[in-house]
C-alpha cells in the first residue's frame, strides 16, 4: 500500500499538472479526504504533510513535474490522457466511407523530417489520430524520408528532426502503435521494384529527360518502354550497382501515356541520387538508387495495412498515380478522403519561408509546434482549431487569434492572477492607517486563496505604470482610490480620496494593477510577426518568481505569461 507521503505527493503533481505547474493545498486536500476516506482521521496531519509537499511540487518546472508523475505513477498520468481523448468532438466527426467500427481503421501520420512540425502539419496528425479513437485500430508514424538530395533530413548538432517530430506528437497527445522509417526499409523497396518490373508494370528509362519530356507531353513511348523484362531486370541490377549517374536513368511505372495529367504518364519510381554528395544522416551513402515518393508510399501503405489516408487536397494526383501501382500488384487501395488547404492568417506555414528566418525553430516567434508550446499554447486548443475545421475539402481560413482566443478560453480558468507593472513609476502615499490587502489567486475560485499585503500607516511606496499615472485618477487594485500628481521624471505622490470601490466608480475611476515598493524586476518577452519578437521591462510581485518554470499565469490588466526562467525572471506573452 501506498505511504501516505507518496499518496500526498501523487495528488499534488495531479494536481499541479492539470492546473499549468501550480498545486493548490486545498483542492489538494479536498481529493485526497474524497479519494481516500479511510485518512479523514489524519485530517490535521495530512494538512501540514500536503502543505510541505505542494511547496516543494510548485518549486518544480511543469515539464519536470509531468516526468515524476510519469515515472511513479505511469497510471493515473494514462487515466487523464484516456479522459482527454474521449473527446466529444472526436465522436462528432462526420463517418469515414468504408469504417468498421468492429474492426477499427488503420491510419497514417507520415511526415517529410526535413523540418520540424507546424500548426499546418499538425492537422493530417490530429485529423488521422482523432479517426483512430473513433473506430479503434492502429496510427502508424512513418517518416518518409527518401529524398536526400532535394528534401535532405534535417539532421544536425542544433536539431533532429524525427526526435522534435516525436516530441510535438507527445506534446499533441497522439499515441503512435508502430512506428517506421522509410530510408531503413531499401531493401523492401528494391524488392517490390524488382517484383513489378518481372510483372511488366515498370521499366528503366535511359532517355535524356528533355527527350523524355517531349515524348511524354506527346503521349508517345519511349523507346525503352517496351524491351524485355529480361532486359529491364539486367539494367535495373546496372542503376544498383553504380553502372549510370545522376539522371542517366530511371525506373517508370508503366500507367497511361494518353491521361490528361501529363504528370500521371509513366511516372518515375526510382531515381539515381549521388550520395557521396549528399549523404543521407542515417544511412549515409550506402544507396544511390532511391525510390520516389509515391512508390514508398504505395509499398508501404500496403505492407502496413493501411485502410484510411486523410491527406490534403494537393495530393489528389497522387492518388490517381499511386493508383497504378496496386493494380499493377493487384493490391486493394486505401480509402483515400482529401481534405482542402489549411491557411493561417498571421502564421506563415510554408517550411521554405520559415527556413529561411534566422531564429531558432523553437522560438516562441516561430507557428511550429515546438516555438507554439514555448509560448503557452496548449495542446487541447490546436486540437480544437483543428477539429473544428474538420476534413471538408474546401479550403479553410483560420487566423491565428483564433487559436489564441481558443486558448485564453481554456486557460482563463486554470490561470492564476498576478500583478505585472510595465515602465514603472514610483507612486508616494500617505497612509492614515494600517491597510490589509487581500488579492485573489484568481476571482471566481475563491477557494485558491489570497496573496496579503500590509501596508502602512505613514509614507509608504508602491510602483505604477507611467501610462496609468499620467491618467490622473485611478483606483488601485484592492487597495486605495488615489488623486496623483507628477513631481519628477519617473516620481508622482498620490492623495488618498477614498477606500471603497464604490466611491472609484461614482469617480469613473480606471482600477489599475501595482506592485509594493521591492518588487522584482522583470522582461516579458512578446512575439509580434512570425521571426520578430520585442522585449517590456516591469517590475512584478515576488509570489510570480516562486512559481514552477512553465506555469501560466495572467497578469491583470496585460495579458497572460508563461514563467520562462526564474534566475533571469524572464516570462513569454502568451496572448491578452
Amino acid at each position: 500500500m501506498e505511504s501516505l507521503e507518496d499518496v500526498v505527493l501523487k495528488y499534488a503533481l495531479l494536481n499541479a499538472v492539470k492546473y499549468g505547474g501550480r498545486a493548490e493545498p486545498k483542492a489538494v486536500m479536498s481529493k485526497i479526504m474524497a479519494e481516500r476516506p479511510d485518512l479523514r482521521s489524519k485530517a490535521r496531519e495530512i494538512k501540514a504533510l500536503v502543505d510541505s509537499v505542494v511547496e516543494k511540487v510548485n518549486s518544480m518546472g511543469l515539464e519536470e513535474q509531468r516526468a515524476l508523475l510519469a515515472s511513479r505513477w505511469p497510471e493515473a498520468l494514462e487515466e487523464r490522457k484516456e479522459r482527454a481523448e474521449k473527446r466529444p468532438s472526436v465522436e462528432a466527426l462526420p463517418p469515414l466511407p468504408e469504417a468498421d467500427q468492429s474492426k477499427g481503421v488503420v491510419v497514417r501520420f507520415a511526415p517529410n523530417p526535413d523540418f520540424v512540425l507546424h500548426l499546418g502539419s499538425a492537422r493530417p496528425a490530429i485529423l488521422n489520430y482523432a479517426y483512430k479513437l473513433k473506430y479503434g485500430g492502429r496510427f502508424v508514424l512513418r517518416f518518409e524520408d527518401t529524398d536526400p538530395r532535394i528534401k535532405k533530413p534535417l539532421v544536425t548538432d542544433e536539431v533532429n528532426a524525427y526526435e522534435a517530430i516525436r516530441e510535438d506528437l507527445r506534446w499533441l497527445g497522439v499515441k503512435w502503435d508502430e512506428e517506421y522509417i522509410q530510408s531503413s526499409r531499401m531493401e523492401i523497396y528494391y524488392e517490390h521494384a524488382r517484383r513489378l518490373i518481372e510483372l511488366g508494370g515498370a521499366y528503366v528509362d535511359l532517355c535524356k529527360p528533355e527527350e523524355w519530356r517531349r515524348l511524354r507531353n506527346a503521349g508517345k513511348a519511349c523507346p525503352h518502354r517496351d524491351a524485355s523484362v529480361e532486359d529491364n531486370l539486367e539494367l535495373w541490377d546496372r542503376m544498383l550497382r553504380g553502372d549510370f549517374g545522376e539522371g542517366e536513368a530511371v525506373l517508370r511505372v508503366k500507367t497511361d501515356l494518353a491521361h490528361p495529367d501529363p504528370s500521371v504518364r509513366d511516372w518515375v519510381a526510382f531515381r539515381i541520387i549521388d550520395t557521396d554528395k549528399t549523404p543521407h544522416p542515417l544511412v549515409g551513402s550506402k544507396y544511390r538508387v532511391w525510390p520516389t515518393y509515391n512508390f514508398a508510399v504505395s509499398v508501404d501503405d500496403h505492407l502496413m495495412g493501411i485502410t484510411h489516408v486523410l491527406r490534403a487536397q494537393e495530393h489528389s494526383v497522387n492518388t490517381v498515380k499511386q493508383s497504378f501501382l496496386f493494380k499493377h500488384f493487384g493490391w486493394r487501395q486505401p480509402v483515400t478522403i482529401h481534405f482542402g488547404r489549411l491557411k493561417i492568417e498571421g502564421g506563415s506555414l510554408s517550411k521554405s519561408k520559415l527556413k529561411t528566418l534566422r531564429v531558432r525553430f523553437d522560438d516562441i516567434s516561430m507557428p511550429t509546434l515546438s516555438g507554439l508550446r514555448n509560448r503557452g499554447i496548449l495542446p487541447e486548443a490546436i486540437w480544437e482549431l483543428i477539429l473544428s475545421v474538420g476534413i471538408k475539402p474546401s479550403d479553410s481560413t483560420v487566423s491565428m487569434a483564433n487559436l489564441l482566443a481558443i486558448n485564453r478560453k481554456i486557460l482563463d480558468p486554470i490561470a492564476d492572477r498576478y500583478m505585472f507593472v510595465p515602465d514603472p513609476v514610483r507612486l508616494s502615499l500617505d497612509l492614515p492607517a494600517k491597510f490589509t490587502v487581500r488579492l485573489p489567486q484568481h476571482p471566481s475560485f475563491p477557494e485558491r486563496g489570497h496573496r496579503v499585503y500590509e501596508l502602512g500607516p505613514g509614507r509608504v511606496a508602491v510602483y505604477i505604470s507611467r501610462r496609468d499615472a499620467e491618467q490622473g485618477e485611478f483606483r488601485l487594485m484592492e487597495f486605495v482610490n488615489v488623486s496623483a500628481r507628477k513631481v519628477g521624471e519617473d516620481e508622482y505622490v498620490g492623495e488618498v480620496v477614498g477606500t471603497t470601490i464604490d466611491e472609484a466608480r461614482k469617480r469613473k475611476m480606471p482600477i489599475i494593477q501595482w506592485v509594493p515598493d521591492g518588487s522584482p524586476e522583470a522582461v516579458v518577452v512578446k512575439p509580434v510577426a512570425v521571426g520578430k519578437k520585442v522585449e517590456e521591462r516591469g517590475l512584478v510581485e515576488a509570489k510570480a518568481l516562486e512559481l514552477g518554470e512553465g506555469s501560466a499565469v495572467q497578469f491583470v490588466r496585460y495579458g497572460f505569461v508563461k514563467l520562462a526562467s526564474r534566475k533571469d525572471r524572464l516570462f513569454t506573452y502568451i496572448h491578452e
